[in-house]
């Protein structure tokens, strides 16, 4: 029996690393967005800092690692074989709930699902020793440590508030004392910033966050043998004020007399402090209910009387219990790694959005009913505001925040971007301090969210969510506190249910569901290959960036070829899928045909700014560029359409294409896919010259779509029986027409310009 709980702690171990590595990739946006996308240093050097960061931070987080061990329940209400049970239930369910996320494409926090997944287990194990015993339900609150678990919960909760509210408050300030003219401010204007920011980041995240460790509380020496808690207790005042004086003085040394920009020391310095903070509060996530099964299983085995797991009370969770330093530095060593080797978190700039961004940049969320009315008040309630506040003010704080233009090639001018280094900084001090600060009070928080939060307050106080934006980043917002919500219920029932199957069929349920959870990632880690490898297939349409009308053509080329590509292909498979029946081969091609209407339209919506950037010589170009774009939204509208009215017909069961019918669209097929390949080859050599060869293959295809048409006309007068197989059919041949005939149209574009190879 006893090996039965060793092996239950190895297979804790096993999903702990696991769960780490795929932690540490999915959140290493969180500690590296900022400082990336401001472009301060090399990627390199960055994530060299966040290492460092994260070494630190796993050792200043043996604190935290008692919310796996009471903090949501009471453990001396528990034996022993509960508490194992409650711990495997915790982690073969984050497994499976992070599968179940990633597949809905949806954003969890592992913060609330190892809180709630560890009170779901807890609930269940409770009411089983219930019901077993007194029957008395209502006695389930000696069992949970309602009082810590609540202040857990409210505190996740709140700290999305508080992340937003801080994160608005401090960069509205930022702003008023900086401007975004902050370059040219006096030297004494960015010592002091710099003097706020090194000084926070100093004592909250570095001395805070020695709270948790396990030296803290040690008597030192040199502190006339006061431990370092204490010695930060008696002199917070004095600390922050001193450090304030020197980081001040020594941030205008460096401006004064070095020409250092400051900025850019507070975005390196507080990407360390983030990803401090990160591995400090997030490492319980990950390693906290495995270390806990381990110090379980020690004290029960290591008992001076062996009692039977189901009789060994474990209250010994109940005292503090140190974590040893080796297996947080091994834990933060994996992570490192981690972040380093990790492919999703080397690309993890290029794959996400960032939602506080000001101008050219693909909004995440889709608006609601509930954004757009919480829109609508708030510009009402500012309409209110600036009819109360007094010019002057008013005008004051505008020009605090008027943005530099900068004068390019041919004297165009183009705005700076919103998310500048005063931004970045206070995102990463804010962020990093709430964290830390939580962490010193032993309370898990997520750190996605913080980080989120935040951003998000400082670029509405920013101004950064215009009437362009507001409505989808108010969606955000509201999609991360549902999120949240959903998260939470997830995590409580499934731990819990899962907690009950263990209880129900013991040693051979874990066995099963260990198996499952190993097929799970298994699948997961074959399909993340095949998503690398589509991915490197795909033809990803590419904004135009060039300024002259022949770098436009040469650009729009590349962009035509690869969606003829696409559309040959994806009407193609509709075409087989329709014939043969073939649901899922419709589905595919109704997704591929999605993706590519999206990509078109991103291409659209890119219009403005590519219009901006044309030399004055050019202009010409940008009429150029909006009929190519309107031409693929037409030939993608019409794919589009025989995709999906295929895939309708196949899955509402309606009737199979009659034999003339598949004969005609095969032929038709096979004429188009070797037109649109033709094409493809003008446009990948540039031998533009070659199109006008091609206008009579547009007319004989023309005349077969004609033919087929006229044919169906008469199997619908004599033999045709099905009136949903003649409109499918009709709507096909019609669909097609459009496309052969937009095609030729976009091609025509370059016939115009007399462009040649």
């Amino acid at each position: 029996m006893d090996n039965i709980y060793l092996l239950m702690v190895v297979a804790l171990a096993v999903l702990a690393i696991t769960d780490l590595i795929v932690g540490v990739s999915n959140d290493a946006v969180n500690f590296l967005n900022s400082a990336i996308g401001s472009k301060v240093v090399s990627f390199k050097t960055i994530v060299l800092v966040a290492s460092v960061g994260i070494v630190f931070g796993a050792l200043f987080s043996s604190g935290m690692m008692e919310v796996a061990r009471k903090g949501i329940f009471n453990p001396g209400m528990f034996m022993f074989s509960d508490i194992m049970i409650i711990f495997m239930a915790v982690m073969i369910t984050d497994i499976l709930l992070l599968d179940f996320f990633n597949s809905l494409g949806m954003p969890t926090s592992t913060t609330v699902s190892i809180v709630f997944e560890l009170l779901g287990a807890a609930v269940a194990i409770s009411l089983i020793k219930i019901a077993s015993s007194t029957g008395d339900y209502s006695s389930i609150v000696k069992y949970i440590n309602t009082t810590k678990a609540a202040q857990i919960i409210f505190g996740i909760l709140f700290s999305v508030v508080v992340a937003f509210t801080v994160g608005a408050v401090v960069q509205f300030l930022s702003r008023l004392l900086l401007s975004f003219h902050y370059e040219k401010k006096p030297t004494w204007v960015s010592s002091v910033f710099g003097g706020m920011a090194l000084t926070s980041i100093i004592y909250f995240i570095l001395l805070k966050g020695i709270r948790g460790s396990n030296f803290a509380n040690e008597k030192l020496n040199f502190l006339n043998g006061s431990t370092l808690n204490t010695f930060l207790d008696n002199h917070s005042i004095s600390i922050i004020f001193v450090n304030f004086l020197l980081w001040s003085l020594l941030s205008y040394t460096a401006i004064k007399f070095f020409k250092i920009n400051i900025y850019k020391i507070i975005i390196i310095v507080g990407t360390f402090g983030l990803a401090l903070a990160f591995a400090g509060n997030d490492l319980v996530n990950f390693i906290g209910v495995p270390i806990a099964a381990w110090q379980s299983f020690e004290a029960w085995s290591n008992a001076a009387v062996h009692v039977p797991a189901d009789q060994f009370s474990m209250s010994i969770l109940s005292a503090k219990v140190a974590t040893p330093n080796i297996l947080l530095l091994i834990a933060g060593l994996v992570m490192v790694l981690t972040l380093w080797f990790s492919k999703k978190a080397k690309d993890v700039v290029a794959t996400s959005v960032n939602l506080a961004h000001q101008g050219d940049t693909a909004e995440k969320f889709q608006p609601t009913f509930l954004s757009r009315i919480l829109v609508r008040g708030t510009i009402l309630i500012g309409k209110y505001t600036n009819a109360i506040v007094p010019t002057i003010i008013k005008n004051k704080i505008d020009k605090q925040f008027e943005k530099p233009v900068i004068k390019l090639a041919a004297n165009k001018t183009h705005e700076l971007p919103a998310f500048d280094l005063v931004r970045a900084s206070v995102n990463l001090v804010i962020a990093s301090i709430l964290i830390s600060i939580a962490t010193s009070y032993k309370l898990p928080l997520s750190t996605t969210y913080v980080t989120f939060m935040v951003a998000m307050g400082s670029s509405l106080t920013d101004r950064a969510w215009g009437s362009e934006s507001a409505v989808y980043r108010v969606s955000g917002v509201l999609n991360v506190i549902g999120g949240w919500f959903f998260t939470a219920i997830s995590a409580f029932i499934a731990s819990g249910t899962i907690a009950y199957l263990i209880n129900l069929g013991g040693s051979t349920m874990i066995a099963v569901l260990l198996f499952v959870a190993f097929l799970i990632l298994l699948r997961n880690s074959i399909s993340f290959l095949k998503r690398s490898k589509l991915a490197k297939d795909e033809d990803f349409l590419n904004k135009t960036e060039s300024k002259s009308l022949k770098g436009v053509i040469e650009e729009s080329a590349d962009n035509i070829s690869k969606v003829l590509k696409r559309v040959s292909k994806i009407n193609t498979s509709t075409i087989q899928g329709l014939i043969n029946q073939d649901l899922t081969l419709l589905k595919k091609s109704k997704t591929s045909v999605a993706k590519l209407e999206a990509e078109i339209e991103d291409l659209q919506n890119n219009i403005f700014y590519f219009i901006k950037n044309l030399d004055e010589s050019s202009v010409s170009a940008s009429t150029f560029y909006i009929n190519v774009i309107g031409d693929l939204q037409d030939i993608a509208q019409s794919v589009s359409f025989i995709s999906k009215a295929s895939h309708k017909h196949v899955h509402n069961n309606h009737k199979s294409l009659k034999k003339n019918q598949i004969a005609e669209l095969q032929d038709l097929d096979s004429k188009l896919s070797d037109l649109l390949s033709k094409i493809k080859v003008i446009f990948d050599s540039r031998t533009f010259n070659e199109i006008p060869s091609l206008m009579n293959e547009k007319q004989v295809l023309l005349d077969d779509v004609a033919a087929s048409a006229q044919k169906q006309v008469e199997r619908t007068r004599t033999t045709e029986s099905s009136p949903k197989n003649t409109t499918l059919y009709f709507s096909i041949l019609l669909e097609t027409e459009d496309l052969i005939k937009a095609t030729m149209n976009l091609i025509e574009q370059y016939t115009a310009h007399k462009t040649t190879k």
